[in-house]
């Protein structure tokens, strides 16, 4: 009885060196459920959303016009962007690392904190491109930047070697991350699904009207009968108005075009588009912050309902329609087609994070 008791002491022993550090990018793999929710098929397409918004970040901010997006046979995925590219120079903490390194292996490291970089923003401030790096068996960042090509390759989140000048680029800028998912974290049958990485890229380019994203799909990856394009451009002019026009094709609608607006208000910019769909057609509400779906709902959209139901009720009260005054957003909104509101805010205060 007594070296029972001494075993179960010795078992319940909690000291110092209990205690583990995890340095780096160590915690993202030890737990990648609270950087991405899971390592399931939803997780391994949020690394792809990560890296699309850096670079609809640049677009966003007037710096970038192109995002091409290539998914090939390997299940390794490149997006590039023609944007400005990360600074590759030596970050003035971390004298002996670059600042593509800091960015890239760093947790909190990133530009989108001050608001001086970015005025807005999407997706993982300062934690996306290190947390994809960390759940990626490969990754390489190529920076076009000041007439210079540059690369630094990294496994599972640890550099391969420095950043280094690898050519010139004298008619090139921007960001290109090229990696592949890891199977150690995923798990061997984790692939890319060509159609929801497309839909991904098309709503980016719905959601803002001065970006055009060139997609292309290696053909091998592309089942039987997948309406999925092997390759094609992405680009509308008339922004979420050409979204809900699209997406509405097939319906019966009550009115033939959609109302749509873009509005500013203190710095920050809402843009939304409504239709409305003819008797027994289910309607559908989508909302986006920053480029950033926001499924949750938030004032946003709540100050959207309430702005449709006062809009209407005062139509009805200028046209004498005494039964106006009872329009609830059920009864505005019900069966109808509406794709609001995308709005776009300063990053320390964007919503999706």
């Amino acid at each position: 009885m007594a070296d029972l008791f001494a075993n179960a002491s010795k078992n319940d022993d909690y000291d110092a060196s209990n205690i583990e550090v995890l340095e780096g990018l160590e915690p993202v793999r030890h737990r990648p459920g609270m950087y991405i929710g899971g390592t399931d098929d939803r997780a391994l397409h949020h690394l792809a959303a990560e890296i699309l918004d850096n670079s609809m970040d640049e677009a966003v901010a007037g710096h970038a016009t192109r995002i091409e997006i290539s998914l090939d046979a390997a299940d390794r995925l490149t997006i590039r962007d023609n944007g400005r590219g990360m600074p590759t120079e030596k970050h003035p903490k971390f004298h002996d690392k670059s600042a593509v390194e800091v960015i890239m292996t760093t947790l909190h490291a990133g530009g989108k904190f001050s608001g001086k970089a970015y005025s807005t923003s999407g997706g993982l401030h300062g934690v996306g491109a290190s947390v994809v790096n960390a759940l990626s068996s490969e990754l390489t960042v190529k920076i076009a930047r000041d007439k210079k090509l540059y690369q630094q390759q990294f496994s599972r989140g640890k550099p391969q070697g420095p950043l280094c000048e690898i050519g010139a680029a004298p008619n090139r800028r921007g960001t290109s991350v090229s990696f592949t998912p890891d199977s150690e974290i995923f798990g061997a049958d984790a692939k890319f699904r060509p159609t929801t990485l497309f839909r991904m890229a098309r709503s980016k380019a719905y959601l803002f009207a001065g970006v055009e994203i060139r997609w292309r799909c290696d053909s091998s990856l592309l089942a039987t009968g997948d309406l999925t394009p092997a390759e094609t451009s992405l680009h509308y002019p008339g922004g979420l108005a050409d979204y809900l026009t699209d997406a509405t094709t097939n319906n019966t609608l009550m009115i033939s075009t959609p109302f749509a607006e873009i509005a500013e208000l203190d710095g920050q910019k809402f843009e939304w588009a409504i239709t409305w769909l003819g008797p027994g057609e289910d309607g559908f509400f989508q909302s986006y912050c920053n480029t950033v779906p926001t499924p949750s709902g938030g004032t946003h959209e709540t100050g959207f309902r309430q702005a449709i139901v006062r809009g209407l009720r005062s139509f009805g009260d200028l046209v004498g329609n005494k039964k106006a005054a009872d329009i609830t957003a059920d009864d505005a909104l019900a069966g109808g087609g509406y794709n609001a509101l995308h709005f776009f805010t300063k990053p320390s205060i964007s919503g999706p994070d």
